[in-house]
Formats: structure tokens, C-alpha cells, sequence
């Protein structure tokens, strides 16, 4: 079977035919159907992720797929039945996954879309109802609002009842998340975030992947008491937090890394799924999938992400 992998830091990942795995105890085997990409993966494809698997590894951290075989102890899955799971492996033709981490799908949820909804509605999903606690009548300020995780916080933001303050690059993407219901837009190139922030009223809440210059403005713009929950640093950019402003103003600044609370309250994810999937199916959410490409050119895929010239999510398919 083909796979997409890691061999060496230092290296740029390849295809490759590798063996396909079976299933051990309480694991399930997944027919790959398609893969969504994350900006993590771009990181742990240099060694620079959270978590580092050892060498070599299958890149992919959300699949979708269908069962076709389960290991000894599993119980409610069947082969044939179709799932979404997370982890990683999920660039290859098949692959083997925790069955407690696979979720069943509806029919209505077509493979791209189920690869694409995970970590991205997952993210924003637990960060702000979970995390940060986002109230009806905040301002919610969201930086890389086009991005994967950016634009389903500004969809969940506003399920939440919440107004939504969306910055993003250039008129495009502006428009894409007024389209997805965005109440303000900003545009981080020509725009003052701090100002056009504070002339709408102050941020009560800010939603951070991007860091840097845009995380030291999304603060500055904040009223008292908000909550700034930092989510990644896709500029490259870690600011460092002066503790002297979150005094005076009264701000909470948190961490948040969704992944790790499949180690220490899987019951956390688990839950929000149920949420997520069940505002799928009222229609609530859609995923925005900007790109779809085969298996053989992943590596296009990834400089999509790379070069910031998709919005919301780029999903790989292996058909």
C-alpha cells in the first residue's frame, strides 16, 4: 500500500509502498478514504510538534474512512462501518487506529467532509465553550479567521451567540468569512487591529493560531477581564507576555492544545463530537474545504498550507 512519510528531518516527505498493518487488540483497520491536513503537520513533519513519533512515520492527523477489519476486544464497530478518527497515519491507503478514538459518521457526511470536521470544529468547539466559557453578547475577536480552525470558530462563535470580529489577509478572505457570518471583518495587511478592534467595542474574547504582532495587538484592544486563549503561532512568532498589562487590565491568558485532552479527558472530545456531528446533520456547520487532491500530490497539498493560499481546510484523497 502506498504512504505518505517522514523518513528523516531532514528530508522532505515521500511516497512510499510500505506493508499494510493488521489490526492488534482493541485496534480497528480503516480503508482510507480521505485525509484533511493541519497546519501541526507542517511541524511534525521538522520534528518541531508537541508530540514526535519515532522514525519513520505516516503523516495525517485526521481520516476518515471505512472499517474493514477490528482487532480482538473491539466492540461496536463493524466492518463496513464508516468513521472519522484522528491520530495520525491517515496519508496512506490504510491504517490502523484506536477503535475508542474512532467516531461513527452519518451517511449524509461525505468522506471529504468528515476528514475535513475533527480537529478544526474540535478545536474551536472545546476551546470556546470548554476552555474559555464564550458568552452570548461577547465580542470575539478570531485572528486567521480563514484559516482551518479560524473559520469554525467564527461559525461556532456565532452558534454561540456571540458578535464575531474576523481579521484575516486580503479582500478574499474577508469575504469568505463575511459570507460564513462574520459581523466585522479586518483585514491584517493594511488594517490597525488594535484600533478597529477598541472602535467595535473591545475584544471580550480573542481566538489565537497566529501569535506574533497580531496576538500583542489582539491584547492591547481587549476590555477588562477578557480571556485570549491561545490556540498556535502560525506566524513563527511565540510573543512573550508582558505579566504587568494582564494585571493592570484583568486578563486571562490560556493555553490550549486540543490534542491533549485525548491523554487526560478523552470524555472532553468525545462529547464535543456528539455536539458537532449532530449540528452537522441539522445543518447547522459545513465544512469549508478549499482543495481536494489524490494521494500522489500530498506534497502540493502541503505547500497550499504552507503558503497560506488556501482557506479553511485542504483534504487528500486516495481514490
Amino acid at each position: 500500500m502506498r504512504a505518505y512519510q517522514i523518513l528523516s528531518f531532514d528530508e522532505a516527505p515521500s511516497l512510499r509502498e510500505v506493508e499494510k498493518p493488521s489490526p492488534g487488540e482493541g485496534e480497528i483497520l480503516l480503508e482510507i478514504a480521505a485525509c484533511g491536513l493541519n497546519f501541526g503537520d507542517l511541524l511534525m513533519a521538522k520534528g518541531e510538534y508537541q508530540e514526535k513519533p519515532p522514525l519513520p512515520f505516516t503523516l495525517g492527523m485526521e481520516v476518515a474512512g471505512t472499517v474493514v477489519e477490528c482487532g480482538p476486544g473491539v466492540e461496536g464497530l463493524t466492518p463496513g462501518t464508516r468513521v472519522l478518527v484522528g491520530g495520525g497515519n491517515g496519508l496512506a491507503d490504510f491504517g490502523v487506529f484506536p477503535a475508542a478514538k474512532a467516531l461513527p459518521i452519518p451517511d449524509s457526511m461525505p468522506f471529504t467532509d468528515a476528514a475535513a470536521f475533527q480537529v478544526a470544529y474540535g478545536t474551536s468547539h472545546v476551546g470556546l465553550e470548554h476552555r474559555i466559557g464564550l458568552r452570548p453578547g461577547e465580542n470575539l475577536l478570531v485572528l486567521g479567521a480563514a484559516g482551518g480552525v479560524g473559520m469554525t470558530a467564527i461559525e461556532i462563535g456565532k452558534l454561540m451567540g456571540a458578535t464575531v470580529i474576523a481579521c484575516a489577509r486580503g479582500q478574499e478572505k474577508l469575504d469568505i468569512c463575511k459570507a460564513i457570518g462574520a459581523d466585522h471583518v479586518i483585514d491584517s495587511e493594511t488594517d490597525d487591529i488594535r484600533e478597529t478592534v477598541k472602535s467595535l467595542g473591545g475584544a471580550d474574547a480573542v481566538y489565537d493560531p497566529v501569535g506574533g504582532a497580531q496576538f500583542k495587538a489582539a491584547m492591547r484592544a481587549c476590555n477588562p477581564e477578557a480571556r485570549l486563549l491561545v490556540v498556535g503561532f502560525a506566524s513563527g512568532d511565540i510573543p512573550q507576555i508582558p505579566a504587568n498589562h494582564l494585571l493592570v487590565k484583568n486578563l486571562n491568558v490560556m493555553g490550549y492544545y486540543w490534542g491533549g485532552y485525548n491523554v487526560f479527558r478523552p470524555d472532553v472530545i468525545r462529547d464535543s463530537m456528539k455536539t458537532l456531528v449532530s449540528w452537522y446533520e441539522e445543518g447547522k456547520i459545513k465544512p469549508h474545504v478549499s482543495h481536494a487532491m489524490p494521494l500522489e500530490h500530498a506534497g502540493d497539498a502541503y505547500e497550499l498550507l504552507r503558503s497560506r493560499k488556501s482557506t479553511g481546510k485542504v483534504v487528500v484523497t486516495m481514490a
